[in-house]
């Protein structure tokens, strides 16, 4: 065998520096987002100087960039295998057992991490866009999941849905798999495809969920609707944006304020995140409370607050602050709002065990269940981005009835 060139071997060098300067940045991406990513920190964890480091990548942003479309190739890649298998259910088997096997071999030190995608909405043009077309291809990979004679019922606005309700499991999911060894889970898929199939609903049972008014949800009046109206203004921006894109002259002028006026209210800009978080819980909770009041069993308890918390993302009140905007907050107080998160899927996990005990709701595991739902709410933002015609009363029904009902059932 002929030795290789030493043009081949510095390729190889550069290729394996490269690899481990994206593998040390996804794991700082993922602990401090873009805002806390910088080139001298992805240097110092692989020993090299910065100067070293721009010699592959010339900005934090391309960095970003690079780590973040790195990831989406991956789960293209797995997308493109589970698409091959004949049925849409042996499909969905096929790609949660890949992510799962990616996300063991990612604990095990043998797979690159993979990074939290929402982060792309913080980068800055053209990296923006360049990332965005490679999400749109994974996108549209994924879709085809639903390609198939025996869902020809369903439109292409409810596929859409579907595949990105589907998508955020796999987002949310690393904030919760990590609780569980890899060795539990193939028991994970297949609690989590189960769920996917059949829904939470026992056979039988109808998607009629009682309504809860939107004004119940937000504040009404006083200084409790000034402070929502300013809320509400930062919420949509960041959400749009992201932290990083969310000015402070941009949220000033949203709000029509002075940056003063901005300051006067709030310390910093990581405050205003927080409070928004904390509305968004205070609306989940309030939704959750209303419907644990309503009369009848444990499913349309569940089934009227999802319902509610659907429409109020895409109504006037909404929406909800995204979890994509954790990764902007220093830990300390990323680690309080993630316990406010977490006590918020508890509750759902509460009803979905009562339900399971009084016989309303399938057996199903209500913590990856409440996980799922979780989930499910927080893509439902973008709802009106991916479906534009989709009428807030109708967002339950195209979003999470099919998550509780089944998502290959009409």
């Amino acid at each position: 065998m002929a030795p290789r060139s030493a043009a081949a071997r510095s390729t190889d060098r550069f290729e394996r520096k490269r690899e481990a300067i994206l593998d040390a940045a996804t794991r700082i991406l993922n602990r401090k987002g873009i805002k806390g990513l910088t080139l001298g920190d992805a240097a110092a964890a692989v020993d090299l100087s910065t100067t070293s480091v721009t010699y592959y990548f010339k900005r934090k942003d391309d960095l970003a960039a690079a780590c973040i479309t790195r990831g989406i190739e991956t789960l293209y890649d797995l997308a493109e295998e589970a698409v091959r298998a004949p049925s849409p259910p042996e499909r969905l088997h096929a790609f949660f057992t890949l992510y799962l096997d990616v996300l063991g071999r990612t604990i095990a030190g043998t797979a690159p991490p993979l990074p939290i995608i929402s982060e792309l909405r913080a980068l800055t043009s053209p990296r923006r866009e360049e990332v965005a077309t490679a999400y749109g291809r994974l996108f549209r990979k994924a879709r085809q999941i639903f390609d198939h004679p025996d869902l020809i019922w369903m439109s292409r606005g409810r596929r859409t849905a579907r595949t990105r309700m589907l998508l955020e499991q796999v987002f949310w999911g690393g904030a919760w798999l990590a609780k569980y060894d890899p060795v539990d889970h193939p028991r994970v898929r297949d609690r989590m495809v189960d769920i996917f199939l059949h829904g939470m609903a026992p056979e039988g049972a109808a998607w009629e969920p009682a309504p809860i008014p939107m004004d119940q949800l937000a504040a009404r009046e006083g200084p409790e609707l000034a402070r929502e109206t300013f809320l509400l203004a930062a919420t949509r921006l960041i959400n749009l944006r992201g932290y990083r894109g969310a000015s402070v002259d941009k949220i000033s002028a949203e709000l029509n304020v002075t940056k003063g006026s901005f300051y006067h209210h709030n310390e910093a800009k990581d405050d205003l995140v927080v409070t928004c978080f904390e509305r968004s819980f205070e609306v989940m909770t309030r939704a959750q409370r209303l419907a644990m009041e309503l009369p009848g069993d444990q499913w349309a308890k569940v089934s009227a607050c999802a319902a509610a918390l659907a429409e109020f993302q895409l109504s006037d009140h909404g929406p909800l602050l995204r979890t994509s905007a954790l990764t902007a907050l220093p830990e300390q107080m990323r680690r309080v709002m993630v316990e406010h998160a977490n006590r918020v899927s508890d509750r759902f996990a509460s009803m979905i065990s009562d339900g399971i005990a009084e016989g309303s709701i399938r057996p199903v595991d209500p913590f990856i269940a409440s996980q799922m739902l979780n989930a499910t709410l927080n893509a439902c933002a973008e709802l009106g981005y991916l479906v534009p015609d989709v009428r807030p009363k109708a967002a339950a029904s195209v979003f999470v009835r099919p998550l509780l009902m089944g998502i290959f059932e009409k």
